[in-house]
């Protein structure tokens, strides 16, 4: 019985042990997990954040070296005239004392900027500036503003100053005004639509085509149409141009919107890449029930095709609102037309000095898209995984 009992205690603590690790695995493991995951994210939104911070900042904040990085100003103190006296004050403004006669009426109803002045007795306090000189400024505390004035001795500006939170919301007004962003606005939205349209109804065909009917040469008009994306965009730039100049539709949408009505390889691809995965089946039992190849397309290949056609249709209008290469050689001379990304780019060199401004240009820009990616997120991941598997 002794015996049995000994020998029964080691296992009974191994048991528990393995059990207590089991269970801070559970727990360590995912934490572990989760804590890695919201650096990482923290570290991708770090570009993000600054751009808001920038946006929402004074260009007094972005020019001062030192300054916090999120948004905020100087503050200053009003000061209400409790004390109507008149001082005369020793000063040093340039090397040698004088007497500044100051009358503290004068200052009533003034903004006067706030600075953290070291005091004699050793503390750091939050003054008000009346005068400020070379050698020497005169403050009066706010939390005492019938008190009398306090000389002190040194160069204010060299005085540290304190922050407070101040997003300036009047930088997206100011450049919402500025770039005439509800026109370029409008314009991108007409471009990214209509090019957009155009995709769709040109990809789908033609991929429906090459996934559900066999003709002579389809494999090898397949792999000449994915050849096309592996043909440098530069090197049709000048011909397109040329051919575009000599119709006549240079300065206006029609180079921009009509070459997206004839199918590009890309999308193409994609969509043909997911209707294959759609089992025949469905084909032959709308065929049976006396369905010709378009009112299966129609009726049959769509509607099974949302995911697929919603990811494509976030690549295009993604590529459109940010196309800037090509509105800039087609629309130059005429910037009533021209979409959001010549737009901004005009204007960041007009105000190359007001960085707040241009972040909060950027900003605005960023938003559309960043919608539609959260709406669309669900068709749009199932749409890349099942394109991506066994085809």
């Amino acid at each position: 019985m002794t015996t049995h009992s000994i020998l029964q205690k080691p296992a009974i603590s191994r048991a528990g042990g393995n059990r207590r690790w089991n269970r801070f695995k559970k727990i360590a493991w995912p934490a572990s997990v989760t804590a890695f995951a919201t650096v990482l994210l923290g570290l991708f939104l770090m570009p993000f954040l600054y751009m808001v911070f920038t946006s929402l900042k004074t260009q007094t904040q972005v020019a001062t070296p030192g300054a916090p990085i999120w948004p905020a100003k100087y503050p200053t103190y009003v000061y209400t005239g409790e004390n109507k006296n008149t001082y005369t004050l020793q000063v040093n403004k340039s090397g040698f004392p004088v007497n500044q006669v100051i009358n503290m009426s004068d200052y009533a109803g003034k903004p006067l900027e706030l600075y953290r002045v070291p005091l004699p007795n050793g503390t750091t306090k939050k003054l008000a500036l009346i005068q400020g000189y070379q050698k020497s400024s005169i403050f009066i505390d706010p939390a005492k503003p019938a008190g009398d004035p306090i000389v002190w001795t040194g160069y204010y500006e060299s005085l540290p100053r304190p922050w407070v939170l101040a997003p300036q919301w009047s930088n997206y007004v100011e450049m919402w005004n500025d770039v005439n962003y509800p026109r370029v606005l409008w314009n991108t939205f007409f471009y990214a639509f209509m090019t957009t349209i155009g995709v769709l109804v040109s990809c789908i065909p033609v991929a429906y085509g090459f996934s559900r009917f066999r003709f002579p040469g389809r494999d090898v008009l397949f792999v000449v149409l994915l050849s096309v994306i592996f043909l440098p965009s530069t090197v049709t730039i000048i011909p397109t141009f040329t051919f575009f100049t000599k119709i006549g539709w240079v300065g206006s949408w029609l180079p921009l919107i009509v070459p997206s009505f004839f199918a590009n390889a890309y999308d193409t691809f994609l969509l043909r890449q997911y209707f294959m995965t759609l089992p025949r089946e469905l084909d032959e039992a709308a065929m049976i029930d006396g369905a010709n190849p378009l009112q299966v397309l129609w009726s049959v290949i769509i509607p099974q095709s949302y995911p697929v056609i919603v990811a494509v249709t976030v690549f295009h209008v993604v590529w459109a609102w940010n196309d800037y290469f090509n509105p800039l050689i087609y629309l130059s001379s005429r910037m009533d037309l021209q979409p959001i990304s010549v737009a901004l780019a005009r204007f960041n060199g007009l105000f190359g000095s007001r960085p707040e401004l241009i972040q909060a240009g950027s900003l605005l820009t960023l938003l559309f898209p960043l919608i539609l990616f959260v709406l669309a997120q669900r068709f749009f991941v199932q749409g890349i995984v099942i394109t991506g598997v066994e085809k």
